[in-house]
């Protein structure tokens, strides 16, 4: 049976995962279907699709460049950081352009486009003569791989902050259509769009679940079709070795033997003379893994863009402007109009300020917490990427429980107010890290420089359980569940309707603000002396952000009524 579960464990969890996640897919669709406006389900489904391409590519990014460039982890980690800026600040260019030629659907499906084209080179497997020639240095196939990531995140800015706003629009209508019938159907129906988003939430993690055991499976079946076995480790003594070998200590020297030894399928002692073929080589084969793995990023794009063109029908466009609606205010009406607008943007960019402090303590999940996985948690079994499945699979299960708990609270009259949920969120946020200066003053762990400096043995001796993992992203689960859905439900409240693209593609620039600085986690991982520094710094950031928004919390509820 162990046997079984270490040759085969993350295809277990995998059907697992499956088993408890395509029930609830069913009630969502049911729910979704029986309660919330036309076009919900189509929307949700073609963002799913184009989520699943993108988590894939996401889920091994920063260890994918540095296995494959022999960069350092923070180097890595700021290429991630630039993209993952640019995937959300682009939103905002992407909304302007729709909001300007009034083609909302043209415009999401030029982004899916452009998507298909960014993995397509991605999914190339383009070397160097060797890896001694281009480890540790700038090359031309880096640039290649970042002109790549490029084509992603500026379709993705044609394509996210677009699809939101035509939710919102979906809502709107929802809404004026239930006013005509009665009041009592349009508070019912007004009711709905927290929970709407929701559900748009969660397609997307449903899409994000099974996307990061796509590139670790096919990696560790292409390793063991060319002989050999997954190691994390590997891939950075590799580098060091065909970089400059006699740099290597002695300690490391011997690590790379070892485990040369151990992941050749026949057990195979590497001779000095011919370490570096091998090292060549199995880079070459580790990484050709992944790149192999972007061509169902490929896929997936083409899935979401025959989903969207086969029901775009059915979708509004939003804010379309009306000539006639202008000339019917009067004076007064035009400068009540001005200064309510001004109060809506005035509270939209104030819980866009406290988005930047969450977004940048949130999406470490691909930065130190991904580093965290690889070096500090026993992952001999389930390589570190899979870990990241976890905090989908914790929105896909805990969103109906949420749901559940606000609309009980709604019924018995203590309904709580969006700008609260945040706050609140803010909090439990704060308590993931602060779990994680728990363990790590626990178990005394230095910082990651100076752990990987040990000995393979007395590394393995300390590593955390995945138990540490699975409540961390609980915890982080629960506050993104008060945080990320209801934000876009915020935003779609408080913006002008003539600015509905630009508002969402805002809502996104404050998660490109945060992620422009998630790579400061893997640099104060690799550099603070004790590693619990670095986890207090996010539950700092993250109580303080709680704190301003309760200040705010009176105001903002008084603008969105």
């Amino acid at each position: 049976m162990s046997n079984l579960w270490q040759n085969n464990a993350p295809l277990v969890i995998l059907i697992a995962i499956l088993i408890v996640v395509v029930p609830l897919l069913i009630f969502y669709l049911r729910k979704a279907k029986k309660e919330h406006p036309k076009g919900l389900i189509a929307a949700a489904l073609s963002n799913m699709g184009e989520r699943f391409g993108y988590y894939i590519m996401n889920a091994v990014l920063l260890l994918f460049l540095a296995s494959k460039f022999g960069i350092s982890d923070d180097a890595a980690g700021w290429i991630y950081a630039v993209f993952y800026f640019l995937i959300y600040v682009l939103a905002l260019p992407g909304g302007m352009i729709a909001d300007k030629l009034q083609n909302y659907k043209g415009t999401i499906i030029t982004g899916l486009l452009v998507m298909a084209a960014g993995y397509g080179l991605l999914s190339i497997p383009v070397f160097g003569e060797n890896f001694a020639a281009t480890t540790g240095k700038f090359s031309g196939i880096l640039v290649f791989t970042c002109f790549a990531l490029f084509m992603i995140a500026a379709g993705n800015g044609l394509f996210k902050g677009n699809l939101q706003a035509i939710v919102g629009q979906m809502y709107d209508n929802f809404e004026a259509e239930g006013a005509k019938i009665s009041q009592e159907e349009y508070a019912k129906r007004k009711g709905k769009r927290d929970s709407g988003f929701q559900i748009f939430y969660v397609f997307i993690n449903i899409g994000g679940v099974i996307a990061p055991f796509v590139a670790p499976i096919l990696r560790s079946w292409w390793l063991k079709t060319n002989g050999m076995l997954y190691n994390s480790t590997l891939p950075k003594l590799c580098h060091q070795f065909l970089e400059n070998k006699d740099a290597m200590d002695a300690t490391a020297m011997q690590n790379l033997n070892s485990l040369a030894e151990s992941v050749q399928l026949n057990a195979a002692a590497v001779p000095a003379d011919q370490m570096a073929d091998f090292c060549d080589k199995y880079l070459n084969v580790f990484n050709t893994g992944v790149h192999y793995s972007f061509i169902a990023s490929v896929a997936a794009m083409l899935i979401s863009l025959l989903i969207f063109i086969a029901t775009k029908r059915i979708f509004p466009n939003p804010a379309k402007k009306e000539k006639k609606a202008v000339v019917e205010y009067t004076e007064q009406e035009k400068i009540d109009n001005a200064k309510e607008i001004k109060q809506r943007l005035y509270a939209l960019f104030a819980v866009l300020g406290v988005a930047v402090f969450f977004w940048f303590s949130f999406h470490q999940n691909g930065q130190s917490l991904s580093v965290f996985a690889r070096d500090f948690v026993n992952t001999s079994s389930v390589p570190p990427e899979i870990w990241q499945c976890i905090n989908p699979f914790f929105v896909i299960i805990l969103t109906p429980i949420i749901m559940v708990l606000f609309a009980s609270l709604a019924r018995k009259g203590k309904e709580m107010s969006t700008p609260r949920k945040i706050a609140l969120g803010m909090f439990i946020a704060a308590c993931a890290y602060i779990f994680l200066v728990i363990i790590a003053l626990m178990k005394n762990y230095p910082s990651a420089d100076t752990f990987l400096t040990w000995t393979e043995a007395a590394r393995s001796a300390i590593k955390a359980s995945p138990t540490v993992l699975i409540l961390t992203y609980f915890f982080l689960t629960v506050a993104e569940l008060f945080i990320s859905p209801l934000g876009l439900s915020f935003v779609s409240k408080v913006a002008p309707k003539h600015l509905q693209g630009i508002c969402q593609g805002l809502w996104l620039t404050a998660t490109a603000i945060g992620n422009l600085f998630i790579a400061v986690g893997v640099t104060m991982l690799r550099k603070f002396p004790q590693q619990w520094e670095t986890w207090a710094v996010f539950a700092v950031f993250c109580l303080i952000s709680m704190a301003v928004m309760l200040g705010m919390v009176k105001w903002l509820e008084r603008v969105t009524k």
